[in-house]
């Protein structure tokens, strides 16, 4: 199906044959949380996942995409990604390193490929909310397929 919404995201899931469908909503800048997404878009916190762009001391950047009401397991993310740490990118960096804003990180077709791990939680849902890459709009995708769009890995990242 055609989506009028041209991300990179949604031409690379397009283009991979993939089935997905397109929440848009109103965004409000003073508050881009998972909290405020899942509000709008009707769905559990757990639900909507928010992907988060962090450099490894080792590897480089690399990507986590974790339910809305969890945080980052850092130690379990370098562990995973063959990191002794890691750390948030600063925001600043976000934009040029993945053509993304906050509060519109879309996991797929960043500029380039990084490392993605999902948190395994994703797997308990016949489908997930992620960034669609625009603030305001989200994909909602099976988890196989969002893990395939991305060329993840499933992780225990999130506590």
């Amino acid at each position: 199906m055609k989506h009028k919404a041209k991300t990179n995201a949604v031409r690379i899931m397009e283009s991979m044959g993939i089935d997905f469908r397109l929440e848009e909503y109103e965004v409000d800048p003073s508050d881009l949380s998972a909290q405020a997404v899942a509000s709008k878009v009707g769905l559990p916190l757990r639900q909507v996942f928010k992907t988060l762009v962090l450099k490894g001391d080792k590897t480089g950047h690399l990507v986590a995409v974790i339910p809305g009401d969890k945080e980052l397991d850092t130690k379990a993310l370098a562990a995973e990604s063959g990191n002794k740490r890691v750390e948030l990118v600063n925001l600043k960096d976000l934009q040029p390193l993945t053509g993304y804003v906050r509060g519109g990180c879309s996991p797929v077709g960043m500029r380039k490929q990084f490392p993605t791990y999902v948190d395994q939680s994703a797997r308990e849902f016949p489908f997930v909310s992620v960034s669609a890459g625009l603030r305001g709009l989200q994909v909602l995708i099976a988890p196989e397929d969002l893990i395939r769009a991305c060329s993840g890995k499933w992780a225990s990242i999130a506590r």
